[in-house]
């Protein structure tokens, strides 16, 4: 079931996505040589609950830290520990805090130094997949269009998507209906709808530079490409109000 938001609860939801966007923040400016994924998370931690919030993701179905970072060829859930960034690295942060009983969620790509022209177009292709789908955030489109905007973007440059993870309602759960899928095709047009004012959601295109095959780690959360390419993701929590999209973990 699809639950609209009000404006006030709404103006909530800002106030989440704001702490969590400073969160994400914090974290990618730590991003650079000899930092260990685990010092990005204590610092997100330290970050969303100086600001009287909690981590969405600590704790949720038993995950263990406060962040999801991915590295290369990881593309979603990594979970922090001693890895050590180095120079070239891709690292994928993705953040959540709740606030207020409201969640917001986000998620960049940062590269660690001097990486190939090749891993530079995925993560700025990611983001420009992100951009496009947000511009379709209006009432009367429908969420076969953000799907649209991102794959004819990601594939028009020679990169897959993955299929098996999509955006997301978001509101006092994190993971609330609709799935926001980042492709077209027939089963999503079959579930396809209407945007209307109220509508928030969580966009994530996940793009790979090799096949769009995926597969899960023992840990039974890092997902990672079949084929060891690099991955890349971004993130934002958009509300469909009258006056057009309006990124809440911007604000």
């Amino acid at each position: 079931m699809i639950v609209y938001k009000s404006p006030r609860e709404i103006d909530v939801m800002r106030e989440a996505g704001r702490v969590a966007r400073l969160a994400l923040d914090a974290a990618c400016a730590m991003v650079r040589p000899g930092v260990s994924t685990a010092e990005i998370d204590a610092e997100v931690e330290r970050v969303i609950r100086a600001h009287g919030a909690t981590p969405e993701f600590k704790g949720y179905h038993g995950y263990p830290a406060s962040t999801c970072i991915s590295v290369n060829d990881q593309v979603v859930h990594g979970i922090p520990g001693t890895r050590r960034l180095k120079d070239g690295d891709v690292v994928g942060i993705d953040v959540g805090a709740r606030l207020k009983g409201y969640v917001g969620d986000n998620a960049a790509t940062v590269c660690v130094g001097k990486v190939g022209e090749k891993a530079r177009l995925l993560v700025d292709t990611t983001r420009e997949c992100l951009e496009r789908a947000v511009r379709e955030c209006v009432p009367g489109r429908r969420l076969s269009d953000i799907g649209r905007a991102v794959q004819a973007h990601a594939e028009a440059r020679g990169f897959s998507l993955v299929r098996e993870y999509a955006g997301h309602g978001i509101g006092t759960r994190m993971h609330e209906d609709p799935q926001v899928p980042n492709y077209v095709d027939d089963a999503t047009l079959r579930r396809d709808l209407v945007l209307r004012e109220g509508l928030c959601i969580a966009i994530e295109p996940m793009l790979n530079a090799g096949r769009a095959d995926v597969y899960t780690l023992d840990d039974d959360w890092t997902v990672v490409t079949k084929d060891g390419s690099l991955s890349a993701h971004w993130e934002d929590t958009v509300a469909v109000t009258k006056d057009g999209p309006v990124v809440l973990t911007r604000a």
